[in-house]
C-alpha cells in the first residue's frame, strides 16, 4: 500500500484489527524485516509497517534525520486516522521512537524497543559511517549488505539457518544507495536519548537477541534501567537470535509481542 502524503510517498502494509502497531524496520532494511510479525499478530492487533524514507517503497528524497523520520511516522498516522499507537523499533527503528516520543509524545501509547540503544555514536562510529557511505557511494548498496551481514545475525543463525542469511542480505542489497546514503547521515548525527527515555511514561518492552553483537544485552538493560517506574518496563532476551530477532527467532520474537500486547489490551 502507499500513502500519499504532502511532498513524500509511503510504502506500508496494513494488517489485522484492533489496537495499531506501528512497526520500524532497522538499518539498512525495508518493512518485510517484520513480515512475520504483521501477519501473526493480526488476529491480536493492526500491524502497520511502513518504509522508511529513503527504503523499500518510500521516497528516496531528504532530509534526512530521526526528527524526520518520526515526523513521517505521524504522517501516516494522520492519513490512516490513528490518533496513537504502540510503537515496535528495531535498532534504528528504536532511535526513531524516541525521537517521537520527544516530539510526538501523545501519539504514542506504548513502546517496544527492539536491539537499540540510547546512546550517540562515538567518534569511531561517527567515521565508521562516513566511511560506509563512501564505500556505497563508489560500488552501490551490496557492498553495505557485505560489510553488515555478519554482525547483523548471530553465530547460530549463520550456521543453521542459511536461508535466513541469504534473504537478509537481499533485502539489505535491494535498497537504493540515496537512502542509504542518508540514513547512514542521520544515524551518525543522531542525539544522546538517554535523557529522553527518562521521561517515557508508558508501558515498554524492551527486547533483544542473546547474541546480539552490534547492540548487546547491556545495551538493553540500560534501557531498561533508565526507564522509570511509570513505563511498567518488560525485559525479553531471545535466545539464539543476533539482531535481527524477528528473522532469526521469529516465533520467539512473536510470543514476547503477543504477551506484551496482552497487557494493553
Amino acid at each position: 500500500m502507499i500513502a500519499q502524503v504532502p511532498g513524500f510517498r509511503i510504502g506500508y502494509d496494513d494488517q489485522g484489527e484492533g489496537l495499531p502497531v506501528v512497526f520500524l524496520h532497522g538499518f539498512p532494511h525495508d518493512r518485510t524485516l517484520w513480515a512475520t510479525q504483521r501477519v501473526a499478530l493480526a488476529p491480536q492487533a493492526r500491524c502497520i509497517v511502513p518504509d522508511i524514507r529513503g527504503f523499500g517503497h518510500s521516497s528516496t528524497h531528504g532530509p534526512y534525520s530521526m526528527d524526520q523520520y518520526a515526523d513521517d511516522v505521524v504522517m501516516l498516522l494522520d492519513a490512516l486516522r490513528l490518533e496513537r499507537a504502540v510503537v515496535c523499533g528495531l535498532s534504528m527503528g528504536g532511535y526513531i521512537a524516541m525521537a517521537l516520543w520527544r516530539r510526538h509524545p501523545d501519539r504514542v501509547c506504548a513502546f517496544v524497543f527492539c536491539d537499540t540503544k540510547a546512546g550517540p555514536d562515538t567518534e569511531e562510529g561517527r567515521a565508521r559511517r562516513d566511511d560506509l557511505a563512501a564505500l556505497v557511494k563508489q560500488g552501490g548498496t551490496r557492498v553495505i549488505a557485505d560489510a553488515q551481514i555478519t554482525g547483523m545475525v548471530g553465530p547460530a543463525t549463520r550456521e543453521r539457518r542459511p536461508e535466513v542469511v541469504a534473504a537478509l542480505r537481499a533485502m539489505m542489497g535491494r535498497q537504493s544507495a540515496a537512502g542509504v546514503i542518508g540514513a547512514l547521515q542521520a544515524l551518525r548525527d543522531r542525539p544522546d536519548s538517554r535523557d529522553t527515555l527518562r521521561t517515557i511514561r508508558v508501558p515498554t518492552l524492551v527486547v533483544v537477541g542473546e547474541d546480539d553483537a552490534l547492540t548487546p544485552i547491556k545495551e538493553a538493560r540500560a534501557i531498561a534501567e533508565a526507564l522509570p517506574s511509570a513505563a511498567r518496563v518488560r525485559l525479553e532476551i531471545i535466545a539464539g537470535a543476533g539482531h535481527v530477532p524477528c528473522l532469526e527467532r521469529p516465533a520467539a520474537t512473536t510470543h514476547a509481542l503477543s504477551d506484551f500486547l496482552a497487557t494493553l489490551a
